[in-house]
C-alpha cells in the first residue's frame, strides 16, 4: 500500500512540476493559469514531496523536493525582479491613485462602492468593468468633476477614469483585436508635473494569443509616452507570467514587492497580483496596498501613493 501511495503521489508531483518548468522552454497560452500561480504550485508541490518522504525514503522523492525548492525560490526572484530601486530619501507621495475592478454585474454594490470611491482620498480613479456606477456618476462628479469612460470618450461603461485634476490631454484606444477601448490615456498636471496615466484591461492569457497581441499593442503605446507614466489596471496575469515579464522588462516599469494579491478574493493575501500599478522613473511607487472591502467584486482593488524623483 505504501509502494502504491509513493508511486501515485510521485507521478502527480512530477506531472506538476513539469508543468510548471514547461516555462523555461516555451510560452504557452495553454499553461498560463500555470506559470502565473508558479510559486503558489511549487510550494504544492514541495508539501506533497515531504508527505512522500515520509511515506518512503527514496531518491527521487528528495529529487522532487530539491526541484520544488529551485522552482519557489526563483518564482520568488522573478518576482523581485522589477521592483524599483529604494530612493536615498523617503519620498513624499505626491499623488494616490485607486485602481479596481468592480465586476461587470455587481449593481447592487454599486451605492456602496461609490461611496467607497468617494471616501477613498484617491485623486484619480481607476475603475474597469464600470458599469454598475452608471447611476451613481452624478453623485460622484462634486468629488470627481472630471472623467473619461461611461459615455466621456466612448460610447461603452467599461473603463472608467475619474479625476480631481484636470486632464491636459485624454484618449481612448482598443488593443489588440478581441475587447473595443480597453486602453484609456490621461494627462493630469501634478504640482507642475505633467503625468500620464495608461489604464489597461487585459483579456485573459488562456483566451488564444489575444492577450499577447495587446500587450505587444501596449509595449508600443508606453514606448510613445515620455515623460513620467503610471500603468494601472486588470492584467488577467501575475508579474512572474512570461508575457507580462518580457512586457514589463522592455518598457522600464516597475512595480512593488510584494504585490498585494487581488484574486481570487476567496484566498484574501494568499492569492496573486493580477491587478498592477505600474510605474516608470521619475516616477516611484511610494505603497501599494490592497482595499481589504472588495464590495461584492470577484478582485480586491488597490490603492497607491506615487511620488516623483527630483
Amino acid at each position: 500500500m505504501r509502494h502504491t501511495l509513493f508511486c501515485v503521489g510521485s507521478v502527480l508531483v512530477s506531472l506538476l512540476l513539469a508543468a510548471i518548468s514547461l516555462r523555461y522552454l516555451t510560452h504557452t497560452w495553454l499553461l498560463a493559469f500555470v506559470y502565473s500561480f508558479q510559486v503558489h504550485f511549487a510550494l504544492a508541490a514541495l508539501a506533497a514531496s515531504l508527505v512522500l518522504i515520509l511515506i518512503r525514503r527514496h531518491w527521487y522523492a528528495y529529487l522532487l523536493l530539491s526541484v520544488s525548492v529551485l522552482l519557489a525560490g526563483h518564482g520568488v526572484l522573478m518576482l523581485k525582479e522589477f521592483e524599483a530601486t529604494p530612493p536615498a530619501t523617503a519620498p513624499r507621495p505626491l499623488l494616490r491613485l485607486m485602481s479596481f475592478n468592480i465586476e461587470n454585474d455587481n449593481f447592487e454594490n454599486s451605492r456602496r462602492i461609490a461611496e467607497d470611491v468617494i471616501a477613498s482620498g484617491a485623486d484619480v480613479v481607476n475603475i474597469l468593468e464600470a458599469a454598475p456606477l452608471l447611476p451613481e456618476l452624478p453623485r460622484m462628479s462634486a468629488t470627481y468633476p472630471y472623467r473619461i469612460g461611461c459615455g466621456v470618450g466612448t460610447p461603452g461603461c467599461d473603463t472608467l477614469v475619474l479625476s480631481k485634476r484636470p486632464f491636459l490631454e485624454q484618449g481612448v484606444r482598443t488593443l489588440g483585436d478581441l475587447w473595443p477601448n480597453r486602453l484609456v490615456q490621461v494627462t493630469i498636471d501634478v504640482d507642475g508635473t505633467p503625468v500620464h496615466l495608461a489604464s489597461v484591461h487585459l483579456a485573459k492569457p488562456y483566451f488564444d494569443d489575444f492577450q499577447v497581441d495587446e500587450l505587444w499593442d501596449l509595449r508600443k503605446v508606453v514606448k510613445s509616452v515620455d515623460g513620467p507614466l503610471i500603468v494601472a489596471g486588470d492584467f488577467n496575469s501575475a508579474i512572474i507570467d512570461p508575457h507580462i515579464q518580457d512586457f514589463v522588462r522592455a518598457t522600464g516599469l516597475n512595480t512593488v514587492f510584494p504585490e498585494p494579491a487581488t484574486w481570487p478574493t476567496r484566498a484574501g493575501k494568499l492569492g496573486i497580483a493580477i491587478d498592477h500599478v505600474l510605474t516608470r522613473p521619475p516616477l516611484r511607487l511610494v505603497s501599494v496596498r490592497q482595499i481589504e472591502d472588495n464590495a461584492g467584486s470577484n478582485h480586491y482593488g488597490l490603492m497607491a501613493e506615487i511620488a516623483i524623483d527630483r
